[in-house]
């Protein structure tokens, strides 16, 4: 039978030095997935002066960051099971070693297409990392409640990395080469590599446990087409061959990928997981939370640089608002929900961050710092409230011998809609700014031709001619630019809209499925999942 809350309990106590491991293990699993998430973020505010180095054009640009967000959505399935058939220390270690290698290759890449293999070489190694640091939490923590705390530090550490990996990068392009952006993750993955190499103890390592080849290459398949074709989609348009293509490959892949899972003996990702209300409503909210929150800081990100023309350390210092929020509330909330019940607390978080997003309404094209600060700040607590209990949920819901499929699962979903987000909302912004910028031109004073050349600009290079708009006199350009921010503020409002009430109707999801009562520690994994889901893994354990 698989291990249920009730027996982890019943226990004893673990003795100085089982706790002092767990600390270490606790330890080294936060730094993984911050090293993870610093460059995200981080190099997406870097961009600009990538491009101006590499001479890269538009879409090559948007590689730099896609090439990251594919191979880590589309692998984590694959690397969590790995974990539970090989043991998840070395599928960490092996994560931390192809991410500083990818770090490297950045370091010294030439060209964009390098710098695109060196992101896509860390993206597999992230894809590895996520699923094996919350696998190895979940390990070293059978009590609940030190696992919603050890969840809550591990959600801070990944708030961390987003929230320091702009300011660092800020800091390094204004007095190095760009090239140094990459330095900082390359030398904290290879001294945590290190360091767990020897202290880390091997977990899972199931010899029976089968690698579910066809499973794992449909996911791969269904993954990628869906990213593609979103990414695809947003430069070149919905409609293209490419992208439907796309769209057709990721429907059938995902569709071949459930028939293959429900009769598969040994699945990567067993479907009875799903009779779960808790796993379900967990899942749904994290990927409709990460699209709301990704895609409207992207969004939030380019209002900064296009239209206040901020510099590169400048945004990252106001995303300090939103990101900082994550570090400063993550390691309170794993008590609160130990006081509270997750779902209490995470209904509560999507709330806030509804609000908090559709807060972003009132920002106009000269909204000052401060002001603009306490309004995403106000997202950022929710979001904080509102990430470790899903993770908890997820994880809860789940029997542990199954705990690296499901942070799989969950850590797939997160960069699906991590990747779904600056897509689309980066869509909403081009196609929105271009719809309100012919009557902000006709009201901005300039003749007819000048603001032909606007909109001919944005409409061939995009929201970004922002950042080089300019006409034959000062004035004229200061019309211009007028009129180009109050589009661009108007698009930012449609975007808000779309994140305000995807995190609410998110909300919904939670209130029904996963509800606001406390439910007593002993009932979460027996309750949860129907017991045969695990027993071929429990007994592979025991081994």
């Amino acid at each position: 039978m698989p291990a249920t809350a009730s027996s982890a309990s019943s226990r004893p106590a673990p003795t100085s030095s089982a706790a002092r491991k767990a600390d270490v293990t606790i330890l080294l699993a936060c730094l993984g997935v911050f090293a993870a998430y610093l460059p995200v973020v981080g190099v997406s505010v870097a961009l600009p002066v990538i491009q101006r180095a590499l001479d890269a054009s538009t879409v090559e640009l948007q590689w730099v960051t896609d090439a990251f967000i594919l191979p880590t959505a589309a692998l984590l399935l694959t690397c969590g099971v790995l974990g539970e058939r090989y043991g998840r220390k070395k599928v960490y270690t092996a994560g931390l070693t192809l991410f500083c290698l990818g770090s490297l290759v950045c370091l010294l890449a030439p060209n964009v297409a390098l710098v695109c293999v060196g992101q896509a070489l860390t993206g597999v190694g992230a894809a590895a990392l996520l699923p094996a640091t919350l696998a190895l939490i979940n390990h070293v923590c059978p009590d609940h409640g030190r696992r919603a705390r050890a969840i809550a530090l591990w959600t801070a550490s990944l708030g961390l990395g987003l929230t320091l990996g702009p300011v660092i990068n800020g800091v390094i392009v204004e007095h190095l080469s760009w090239r140094w952006i990459f330095l900082p993750a390359l030398v904290i993955g290879a001294v945590v590599a290190v360091v767990g190499i020897f202290l880390l103890e091997e977990t899972g390592a199931s010899r029976t446990r089968h690698l579910d080849v066809p499973g794992q290459l449909l996911a791969v398949v269904a993954i990628t087409g869906l990213v593609y074709g979103v990414i695809e989609g947003g430069s070149a348009g919905w409609t293209t061959p490419k992208a439907l293509v796309a769209f057709v490959v990721a429907a059938a892949g995902f569709l071949a990928f459930v028939l293959v899972e429900l009769r598969s003996p040994a699945p990567m990702l067993d479907m009875r997981l799903f009779a779960s209300r808790g796993f379900s409503g967990a899942a749904f909210i994290m990927a409709a939370t990460l699209f709301a929150q990704v895609g409207l800081v992207f969004a939030v990100s380019e209002y900064f640089g296009l239209v206040h023309h901020a510099s590169t350390l400048d945004i990252g210092l106001r995303l300090l608002a939103l990101n900082g929020i994550t570090v400063l509330v993550g390691p309170f909330v794993g008590r609160l929900m130990n006081r509270t019940s997750p779902g209490l607390v995470l209904i509560t978080g999507l709330v806030v961050g509804g609000v908090g997003a559709l807060g972003v309404c009132l920002f106009h094209a000269s909204t000052d710092t401060t002001t603009a600060a306490l309004l995403i700040a106000v997202l950022g607590t929710g979001i904080a409230l509102a990430i470790a209990p899903i993770t908890t949920i997820a994880m809860n819901s789940v029997p542990r011998e199954l705990a690296g499929t499901a942070g799989a699962a969950n850590s797939a979903l997160r960069q699906i809609g991590s990747a779904l987000g600056p897509a689309v909302f980066g869509a909403v912004l081009t196609d929105r700014t271009l719809a309100a910028l012919p009557g902000h031109l006709a009201a901005s004073g300039l003749n007819p031709a000048a603001q032909g050349k606007v909109e001919g600009l944005v409409s061939h290079v995009g929201i970004q001619a922002g950042a080089f708009l300019r006409l034959d006199t000062p004035a004229a350009t200061g019309q211009a630019m007028s009129a180009y921010g109050a589009s661009f503020t108007d698009a930012l409002h449609v975007c808000a809209l779309i994140s305000g009430f995807g995190l609410l109707v998110a909300a919904g999801v939670g209130l029904v499925l996963i509800g606001v009562r406390r439910q007593a520690p002993q009932q979460v994994a027996a309750a949860s999942v129907p017991a045969q889901a695990a027993v071929p893994v429990a007994v592979a354990d025991e081994s």
